[in-house]
This record gives C-alpha cells, structure tokens and sequence, in this order.
C-alpha cells in the first residue's frame, strides 16, 4: 500500500474535526419592495361574414392600438406581437361545413415603466372596439438590484447565525469552507418566490363617452434568497 506525500490534497472531512470544527448555518433574506415594470396583455379581435372582411377589419383595429400605444413614448419599455389568426365559424345547422362567420385575433403585449400612464393607457385601450385587456402584470426586472440585495441580505444572516453560535461555545470563526445557493448542489430549480404571482384585469368593448382613466395601485413585490454556508471555528474549551 503506497503512502501518500505529506504535502497531498485530503479529502474534506463533512463534519468537520476536533482542531476544525465546522459550523453548518443557513441565511435567509426576504425583502418587500415596489414593482419596476408592469406588463398589459391586448387582444384585439374582429368579425365578418368573409374573411377578406374579417381581416381587413383586424388590420385596421389592430394599427389603431399599436398607434394609441407608441404615443406614450418612453413610458411603454416593449411593444410586441404574439399570435395572430382567422377562424371560420361554422354553421351549427344544415348540411355540409358552411361557414357563418370569421373571426380575427391579434394578442399583443406591452411593458410600461410609468404606472401614471399605465392606468391612462388601459382604459382608452379598453375603449376601443372589440378589445380587451388583461393585466397589469407587476414584476421586477431580472437584473434589479433588489435581487441582489436580497442575496447579500442572505449571506450576512448565514455569517451572523454562525458568529452566534460560536460564541455561545465561547470561541469564535475561523474560515469560510463553503457558500452555496439552496438547491446548488442538486441542481434543481428555484420555486417561484412567494408574493409574485400577478392579478389580472379584463374589459370588454368600447362604451360611449371616454371613461376616465383607472388609478391603479402598483403591487409590492416579495423576494426571497436564501444560502447553505458551512465554517470552521477555532476549537472551544468545552
């Protein structure tokens, strides 16, 4: 058996020893904090006896919302077309597939950052014909700093909660043995944090007159981060 050099790598020992005791804590941040985007969903629809009809008429009102939408300039962040289609519609009676009707869809998506327009721009959206609009959709944006406040919030407990403990044993830290993200190790996904699920709103066709525009109430965004840390303390006289 061959003996190994003394200056060889040794393999990490989990529980540490007893000139090396480790200290294994966990830290946790939740922060409460307003939203920076919020997200409108749009669908404008149309109906005609053809489809060429049907779909000029799709045409014409969905230029009307992306035209009303661009007029608020730098409050709207992104402008985007999702799905589109024509459906026939057909008869419920009678012989044969014979069409009654079209019916035309465009989904659209808008992301403001100005929530005084957000409530001005919702309802003259709502207002128009055959429309309607679901959200808002409040979030954070990925990179936010709240994010990473919240993760260095996280590591600064884990630190805390082991400075405690080995104080209550009357000795103090030594060294950082390991830092890792909850779930790193088995590599499954982060749940969704708690607080950011999204309430909806939906209007139907236009009314007459112009509807005053809606006050709407930006949602608090919950985050949480949380953090596995592992030390090792200079050994207490116990």
């Amino acid at each position: 058996m061959t003996t190994p050099p003394a200056d060889a790598p040794r393999p990490a020992v989990p529980y540490g020893t007893p000139d090396a005791p480790r200290i294994a804590v966990r830290g946790e941040a939740r922060l409460e904090v307003d939203p920076e985007i919020a997200r409108i969903g749009i669908t404008v629809a149309s109906r005609g006896k053809d489809r060429r009809a049907a779909l000029d008429d799709l045409t014409r009102r969905n230029t009307t919302t992306l035209d009303l939408v661009k007029t608020y300039g730098d409050a709207v962040e992104r402008l985007e077309t999702g799905s589109f289609s024509i459906t026939p519609e057909l008869k419920e009676h009678g012989r044969g597939e014979r069409i009654h009707a079209y019916h035309g869809r465009v989904h659209i998506t808008a992301e403001l950052t100005d929530f005084t327009a957000l409530g001005e721009l919702t309802t003259r959206l709502a207002d128009l014909e055959l429309t309607r609009v679901d959200g808002p959709w409040w979030a954070l944006r990925p990179d936010s700093p709240a994010h990473k406040q919240a993760r260095q919030q996280a590591v600064e407990e884990a630190v805390q909660r082991a400075r405690e403990y080995a104080e209550a044993l009357g000795t103090t830290l030594a060294a950082l043995v390991e830092l890792a993200d909850i779930g790193a190790e088995d590599a499954q996904p982060y749940p969704p944090a708690p607080g950011t699920r999204m309430r909806s709103m939906a209007y139907g066709a236009a009314q007459q007159g112009t509807a005053a525009p809606l006050d709407l109430e930006p949602q608090r965004q919950h985050i949480y981060a949380a953090v596995n840390a592992r030390f090792t303390m200079t050994p207490p006289q116990l």
